[in-house]
Formats: structure tokens, C-alpha cells, sequence
């Protein structure tokens, strides 16, 4: 068991083409490893199967069809096509003989353009980090949590909010400097609780089941003692499922990745 984020998603090279991880307990959400750390995991091993120093994480989507459970995964990582400036990749991670979860990847080297750069996204207002108290996680809430500090400067859940909308700052409680940036925020995006349930009064047990990731900042490795400000906003709940805005920030105002999550209500 350990609370290390960077531990939780380690994977180890077993052959050419394929990789192991192991997800450890504490790390649940229900029966199954929570989808950042699922996702976080293939991301580290699409880097080490491409090795390309000069080319990182720019796009991801996954679908995520069945739990992944505690104990040892697989990995297999697989190039679709390497061009002058952009690797597609794909990886399957299973169980069993099972697939649970696969994604897409697209890595590519930073490019100059002539129309420059621009954001038209305003950084979120809040408080700074260190004026917000810690958010206490109610009985509850997903076992993974423990591993991460929540400080909210939203609707709290189960507020019963006109607005489904989540605000505040986040950071792993322990995570090693070795990991990568690219695998750090594809993890750090999933740890916030559903926008929706800013909504509701009642928690109602919801999973992942599409996830896409644009990653727009640096990948270097970031200071796991900084937070990043974290905003989200569910667009729409229909038949079951609904779909959900995450966003990134750094402390300074920097976006650094946009999240987009399909979500299953379970019941």
C-alpha cells in the first residue's frame, strides 16, 4: 500500500512491446482503481515505448469499459504511425485476458507557427490556496481520495446547487519529481468529485466510461507541493449519462490541459 502517486502509476517493462503495473490498494474507487491512475499508468508506458525525448503528450482519449481491480495489470503499447513531428500510439491495459481500459494517444515536438499564441479561457477566480482550510472528505467518498488535498472554493457536493459546478485547488498528498508532467495531470484531472453533484442532495454512484485529455502547457515534471487550480462544469445530464468540462491551471494563471469526461450514473 502506499499514498505515492508516482508509485501508484509505475509500470515495468517485461518485453518488447509490453509493460506491468501494479495498482496497489488505497486507491479505489468501489471495486475498481480510479480512472486517472488506469490512465496515468498507460501514459507512462506509451513514454517509455516511444522514447522520444523531443515529442510529448499533446492529445488523449480513452474509454474505460470494465473496472480495473487491485493487483497486476498489463500493458501493451502499440505505434500506429511516427511522422516528422507527431507519434500516434494506442495501449490496451488488461486483466485476465480482459481489456479494461484503452486509449489513443498523440505525441508530438513543440511547433512554430505565424499567427503566435492566445488563450481566450479566463484563469478561474478564487482564493489563494493557502486562505482556503482543506476540504474534509465525508464518510463516503471514494477510497483514492485520501491520497489527494481538496480545497474548495465552489458549490460544495450535495449542496443542492442551481449551478453543477466544482472550484478549488488540488495536489497529490506524495508524489515523486520522476513523473512525468504529461502522466501527472492526466491523473490530477479525474480527482475532483463530479461537477454535478453541486446539485444534488443525494450521492449517486457515477463512472467514467469516455475521458479526453488536451494537454496546452509545459510537460515538464511539476512540484508535487504546488497545487493546480482546478475548474469544472457539468454541460448536461441525459438518459444516464452526462458530460463534464475539467480544467487545469497553474498557481500563476497558466492553463495546462483540458478534460473532457463522459460519466454513466449507475443508478
Amino acid at each position: 500500500m502506499t499514498n505515492d502517486l508516482e508509485i501508484a502509476t509505475r509500470v515495468r517493462p517485461v518485453g518488447d512491446d509490453l509493460f506491468e503495473g501494479e495498482v496497489p490498494d488505497g486507491w479505489q474507487q468501489g471495486r475498481g482503481a480510479y480512472g486517472g491512475l488506469t490512465i496515468a499508468s498507460m501514459v507512462r508506458a506509451i513514454e517509455a515505448f516511444a522514447d522520444s525525448s523531443d515529442r510529448t503528450l499533446r492529445s488523449l482519449t480513452a474509454e474505460l469499459p470494465g473496472p480495473t481491480l487491485l493487483g497486476t495489470t498489463q500493458i501493451r503499447p502499440e505505434l500506429l504511425r511516427a511522422g516528422s513531428a507527431q507519434s500516434t500510439l494506442t495501449a490496451r491495459l488488461t486483466q485476465e485476458g480482459e481489456v479494461r481500459a484503452i486509449c489513443v494517444a498523440v505525441l508530438g515536438r513543440a511547433r512554430a507557427t505565424s499567427v503566435g499564441e492566445h488563450c481566450e479561457l479566463v484563469p478561474p477566480e478564487l482564493k489563494p490556496w493557502r486562505e482556503i482550510e482543506p476540504f474534509p472528505l465525508r464518510f463516503g467518498a471514494p477510497t483514492f481520495t485520501q491520497n489527494f488535498e481538496f480545497r474548495s472554493d465552489g458549490p460544495m457536493p450535495l449542496s443542492g446547487s442551481s449551478s453543477a459546478r466544482a472550484l478549488g485547488w488540488v495536489r497529490p498528498r506524495a508524489a515523486a519529481a520522476a513523473m512525468s508532467g504529461a502522466s501527472y495531470l492526466a491523473a490530477l484531472a479525474d480527482v475532483w468529485w463530479p461537477a454535478l453533484f453541486a446539485r444534488t442532495t443525494t450521492m449517486s454512484p457515477v463512472a467514467t466510461v469516455a475521458y479526453t485529455l488536451q494537454i496546452l502547457g509545459t510537460c515538464e515534471a511539476f512540484d508535487p507541493e504546488l497545487p493546480f487550480a482546478y475548474r469544472a462544469h457539468t454541460w448536461a445530464l441525459r438518459q444516464g449519462y452526462f458530460v463534464e468540462q475539467r480544467e487545469l491551471w497553474s498557481e500563476h494563471g497558466e492553463l495546462l490541459a483540458l478534460n473532457q469526461q463522459t460519466f454513466a450514473v449507475i443508478k
